[in-house]
């Protein structure tokens, strides 16, 4: 929506994936005959780099769904975001959480954005008030690379960004259309850059996917 826009970024949360299971409670758990619940392209492809034989299954809905359904016994394990699980206070079902070196996050995973009207600045000014100056310069950095590489909801791409002593560092993974390859790239800046390090990261990215990516 064009009248809209983002007034404030919360802190943002936890940004990595889990597992919620009974049987899998280490990455080696992982076997042949293991069958995942997921609706996330991105992740699946991500686990099939630990291993190529898991099964997949497509599964939607609330996380109480999707629990339900793991609990039905038709999977082994389901995986979603930390920061869903743990915003509902059900850290005591994740079984496995993957470090970002493993799963590298969705664009954004664990950021919480304020929208409000673009005129209203009296809402806007109250909203500078709460707004996490880290949390948006790593938000604005990841949705720039994503933006470059016209990425949508169902692209199999992850990115994180960070801030350490001013510094920002955006790493991100893109795989091509087939997912059988995946390119990786990452660079550093000064924090006040972050637009313009998603965008060298995200056209970095296209050059490495070249025929491999088609951009949206």
């Amino acid at each position: 929506n064009e009248k809209l826009t983002i007034g404030a970024y919360i802190k943002r949360n936890d940004f990595r994936d889990v597992i919620i299971s009974n049987k899998i409670k280490v990455i080696e758990d992982l076997k042949d005959e293991v069958v995942i619940g997921s609706n996330s392209r991105r992740r699946e492809l991500q686990l099939k780099k630990i291993n190529q034989n898991i099964t997949f299954v497509n599964i939607r809905g609330n996380i109480d769904t999707r629990i339900k359904k793991l609990e039905e016994g038709k999977l082994d394990g389901i995986i979603l975001a930390a920061a869903g699980i743990k915003s509902l206070n059900l850290n005591n079902k994740i079984s496995v959480t993957f470090e970002t070196e493993v799963v590298l996050p969705a664009v954004g995973q664990g950021v919480i954005a304020v929208q409000c009207k673009k005129n209203d600045y009296v809402v806007k000014n109250f909203l500078k008030k709460i707004n996490d100056q880290e949390t948006e310069l790593c938000a604005r950095a990841e949705r720039k690379m994503l933006q470059v590489l016209g990425g949508d909801c169902k692209t199999a791409v992850g990115g994180l960004a960070v801030i350490k002593n001013n510094n920002l560092k955006l790493k991100a993974q893109l795989f091509s259309d087939s997912g059988s390859n995946s390119f990786e790239y990452e660079l550093a800046g000064r924090d006040t850059e972050a637009i313009n390090i998603g965008k060298v990261v995200g056209e970095k990215l296209l050059s490495l996917a070249g025929t491999e990516f088609k951009k949206k």
